[in-house]
């Protein structure tokens, strides 16, 4: 399967307004040339986000504001991007976490980490191939997952779950896929210095976070190169490959310690 070519196409990308998904669009206009169809709920910083690739950049941007945690705007957009016709490529990157003991979580945060991460993603996947499936046009599709998907993360219970989803739901789909002009990318990134790891909660973890413009750069090749899965870093390669070979139990109990011992330092008077 030969290379995607970002220059002079179409790209969706969800979770454009910060972080990861802001880092992932800068790039492919600036480095790739792609036309961007860019997703968020702040319709103010995608529009500044917009002026700024054009101008600097000379590509077009297209806008959909929406909240990709009401299923109305799930299908508004999957609807909107595809009556288009022109559609070549989709970064699936909208996510939201929470850190904290799973007890403190309310049913609210918790309909919401599902709804966002785990329906609105699948959903506007399973749109997508339907459309890009009997047309045979070539495409690609990347699912932000995480790390945490491989790994069960402790005081990220409810987040792990649905990156692990992600994971095994695109894998799977990739394999029934009958047009071979396409593919599905799932993208496993650790944890990333981004406005989502920004609060105190994260604090005490700063030291493992990764650079947003490392992290979008790999992803990027990852996604034209159309990998199964990719993994970046060699500390979270090497974690991938120790979760495999060491005691499920044991693996998941050191980072229990770890994020424990980060919850009780960020509550800690003064922190």
């Amino acid at each position: 399967m030969k290379p995607l070519q970002f220059e002079g196409r179409w790209i969706l990308v969800t979770g454009a307004s910060s972080g990861l998904g802001k880092e992932m669009a800068t790039q492919l206009a600036s480095r790739y040339k792609a036309n961007l169809i860019l997703v968020a709920r702040r319709k103010e910083a995608l529009e500044q986000l917009k002026g700024q690739l054009q101008q600097a950049y000379g590509v077009q941007v297209e806008l959909l504001p929406a909240d990709l945690g009401e299923e109305s705007e799930i299908l508004r957009v999957a609807d909107t991007v595809i009556q288009r016709g022109d559609l070549y490529g989709a970064i699936l990157n909208a996510g939201i976490t929470y850190f904290g003991p799973h007890v403190e979580l309310s049913d609210l945060e918790f309909r919401r980490l599902i709804q966002v991460n785990l329906i609105g993603v699948s959903l506007l996947t399973s749109h997508l191939v339907k459309y890009f499936e009997p047309s045979g046009k070539e495409a690609g599709i990347m699912l932000v997952s995480s790390m945490a998907g491989f790994m069960p993360t402790p005081y990220q219970s409810v987040y792990s779950g649905t990156k692990a989803y992600l994971i095994q739901f695109a894998n799977a789909l990739q394999l029934e896929l009958k047009n071979k002009a396409l593919s599905l990318t799932v993208f496993e990134p650790g944890g990333i210095a981004t406005e989502m790891t920004s609060g105190e909660n994260f604090s005490a973890l700063r030291s493992w976070l990764m650079p947003v413009d490392q992290v979008a750069s790999i992803a990027l090749r990852a996604f034209r190169a159309r990998k199964y899965n990719a993994i970046p870093g060699f500390i979270n390669q090497v974690g991938y490959v120790l979760s495999r070979i060491m005691p499920r139990k044991f693996m998941v109990g050191q980072l229990a310690k770890t994020y424990g011992k980060a919850l009780e330092f960020q509550r800690k008077p003064g922190a």
